[in-house]
Formats: C-alpha cells, sequence, structure tokens
C-alpha cells in the first residue's frame, strides 16, 4: 500500500486538480451517487481525535480521515480503499490535501456566487488556509488587490503574498477591510465575530472558513440577517457544527435561507437573484472533500511514484 507524503501532492496535484475533484464529488453527492460521514470527535486529557469520511463509486474510492488536535495543531492522515474490491489503496499525511480542498470548494462558490466586476479581496487571516485562498482565488478571479486583517501575521507577509499572487497586498484594520472588500475570507481562530455586518457592501460574497465548532464563530447575526443566501457543504453536519450557525439567533437564519453546495454546483438553486444579494459560504469541511482529492491524487501519484518506490 503506497503511503503519500504532503511533499508528493506538492510536486503532483495543483489547485486546479483540486477544484475538478471537488466538482465532480460534489455533483456526484447532489445526485445521491455519493454518500458522507460526519465528523466524529473524542476527547481526553486535552488530546482530541477526530474522524470523517465519504463512499464515492463513481470515482471508486471510499476513504476516512483521521487526525488529533493538540494545542490547536491539527495532525492528519486520510486512508483510502477501493470500492471495486475493498482492497486498501494508499495512506496520506493529508495536510497538503486539507489545504487545497477547502480553498478548492471556496473557489467554486465564488465562482458561481461573486458579483460580476469584483476587484478586492479582504482576508481575515493570513495562515496556511487564509494564504492558500488568496492564491486561488486569485488565479480564478479577476481580482486587483487583497487587503489582510491579521494581527498575528508578521511584518513581511503582505509582500510574500503579494509575490505569490501577482495583486498588491496590503495590511488594514478590520472595519476597513470589510468595509472595502468585493469578496471577504475569514480563514481565523476566532470565537468571536470579525467584524461588523453592518459593514459589508451589498453584492459582496463571504466565506467563512474558520469555524468548524459550535461555540466559536466569525460572522454575526447582522451579517446572517443581510444576507439573501447562506451556502453549506452539507446541511446535516453544518448545521451542528458550525457556530456562525448555531449561536445564530433563528430569525436572522431560516431554514429556507440555507442551500447546500452541491445545488450550487449542479445548477438546481439560482442562489444570486440580484446584483445586491449578499452571499455567505460557509464550509466546515467535510469527508466527501477529503476522500475526493485522495481519490483523485492517488491516480496519478501510484503512477509516478510507486515504480521508485519500490526500486
Amino acid at each position: 500500500m503506497l503511503h503519500v507524503t504532503d511533499a508528493m501532492i506538492d510536486r503532483h496535484v495543483t489547485a486546479a486538480d483540486a477544484q475538478a475533484a471537488m466538482l465532480e464529488a460534489f455533483r456526484s453527492f447532489g445526485r445521491g451517487d455519493a454518500a458522507m460521514q460526519e465528523r466524529i470527535r473524542t476527547e481526553a486529557g486535552g488530546v482530541k481525535l477526530s474522524t470523517l469520511g465519504a463512499v464515492i463509486p463513481d470515482q471508486q474510492v471510499a476513504g476516512a480521515k483521521v487526525y488529533t488536535t493538540i494545542a490547536g495543531q491539527f495532525s492528519f492522515v486520510i486512508l483510502l480503499f477501493s470500492t471495486v474490491d475493498g482492497r486498501p489503496l494508499a495512506s496520506f499525511d493529508a495536510g497538503a490535501i486539507t489545504r487545497l480542498r477547502t480553498a478548492a470548494c471556496t473557489v467554486l462558490a465564488a465562482q458561481r456566487l461573486v458579483r460580476p466586476g469584483a476587484q478586492t479581496l479582504a482576508l481575515f487571516g493570513a495562515g496556511t488556509q487564509g494564504v492558500q485562498h488568496a492564491l486561488q482565488l486569485c488565479a480564478a478571479l479577476p481580482l486587483a488587490r487583497v487587503l489582510i486583517s491579521d494581527p498575528y501575521a508578521d511584518a513581511g507577509a503582505a509582500e510574500r503574498l503579494a509575490g505569490q499572487c501577482g495583486v498588491p497586498v496590503e495590511f488594514c484594520q478590520p472595519d476597513q477591510a470589510a468595509a472595502a472588500a468585493d469578496v471577504i475570507v475569514t480563514a481565523s481562530r476566532s470565537t468571536t465575530p470579525l467584524f461588523s455586518g453592518a459593514l459589508v457592501k451589498p453584492g459582496t460574497f463571504v466565506a467563512a472558513i474558520g469555524s468548524s465548532l459550535p461555540h466559536t464563530r466569525e460572522l454575526d447575526d447582522t451579517l446572517l440577517s443581510r444576507a439573501a443566501t447562506v451556502v453549506v457543504e452539507w446541511r446535516q453536519q453544518s448545521l451542528r457544527e458550525a457556530g456562525d450557525l448555531v449561536l445564530a439567533d433563528k430569525a436572522v437564519l431560516p431554514d429556507s435561507k440555507i442551500v447546500e453546495l452541491a445545488d450550487v454546483l449542479l445548477d438546481t438553486r439560482q442562489i444570486r437573484k440580484h446584483a445586491d444579494d449578499i452571499v455567505i459560504y460557509k464550509s466546515v469541511g467535510v469527508g466527501l472533500e477529503d476522500v475526493a482529492l485522495a481519490g483523485a491524487a492517488w491516480q496519478r501519484i501510484a503512477a509516478a511514484e510507486a515504480p521508485s518506490a519500490a526500486a
């Protein structure tokens, strides 16, 4: 059985590969041809073990992602199996897969839901996920600048990101970033809202990807009340895990406002009906994403790496 390292993923799998795998997987799920397992968390002595998974017959793979969380640090592993004969195909370190698949799903949503003419991206959190989101979004959309709001970012973060994205990047205060942006990505560890939803411009697309815990949130009720639609990966898991939704006043988040990503990607629902509609994409990370990208990566890497590994 092949073991796939993060370095192997970085060599062989691109952001475009990740976006294609996510599109195929969510469409399969939306048609009822794939299934997911919700995340289960178990904790003792300050150590948390989490598991989630999926079965994707269209890609001939099934698998599970297992990871630990210790002092806020994650260590990921994915196990991949064949749905044809049940044999184990590969294990993965999965840090790189997690980084790629999260941003890829945001890009798929953004390509369909961002208002035409959007130019400014506000990035709340310039860590691993924030940077990957900026890279993929700047490649996929005609963005002209990036504003960083992150009190923990080092002084060179803006210059480095500008070099990677090919657009001007500057630091900005939270309220200024929220008010100036056409696209907002929140990729933080914040437990409370990052900015006032009253500041967000009509027509803005917001991707909230930092919180997957029911007691933490990055967005306030004001923004949720102003949003025309909230898109989630999987209603069943999102409404249990996403603090942005769990902690919201029910009056600002009626069930009719929530739409699954598969419906967006299958074009079964019209989401943006007016140019001024604010649309939120709330991600928690689901097993379908990990298994789908692992399957796509395995097909490519098995051929490229297995002979040299066996030599």
